[in-house]
């Protein structure tokens, strides 16, 4: 089992800086891919970036691309996410998510690829 828990969130206004981390911790883990998903109000999950074992995948949604910045460190189960140019629009809950199945999936960008979670943490963007 992975426990994983998010910090950083925080009321921000647009155009400013967040910078989001999780830290997994548990017995004999091992977590292949970590990411982050977000949920705004009424709104479906959504993906927001994720990273690979190595870091040499990092995917991003289009909605994100050159704001955001995906990074881990292995060596102490951390994952951060860099937030610039923040935008009323990122207003939303925050998740963490990680896996252990070893490799990549090409279903990651879907909730349903992942099966370790976060309790969220939010993330408020004023105009």
């Amino acid at each position: 089992q992975v426990h994983l828990v998010e910090s950083g969130g925080g009321l921000v206004q647009a155009g400013g800086s967040l910078r989001l981390s999780c830290a997994a911790s548990g017995r004999d883990f091992i977590v292949y891919r970590m990411g982050w998903f977000r949920q705004a109000p009424g709104k479906e999950r959504e993906f927001v970036a994720a990273i690979s074992w190595s870091g040499s995948i990092t995917p991003y949604a289009d909605s994100v691309k050159g704001r955001f910045t995906i990074s881990r460190d292995k060596s102490k189960n951390t994952m951060t996410l860099q937030m610039n140019s923040l935008e009323p629009e990122d207003t939303a809950v925050y998740y963490c998510a990680a896996d252990s199945t070893p490799g990549w999936s090409p279903i990651a960008t879907m909730p349903r690829a992942w099966n370790y979670w976060g309790q969220g943490t939010q993330v408020t963007v004023s105009s």
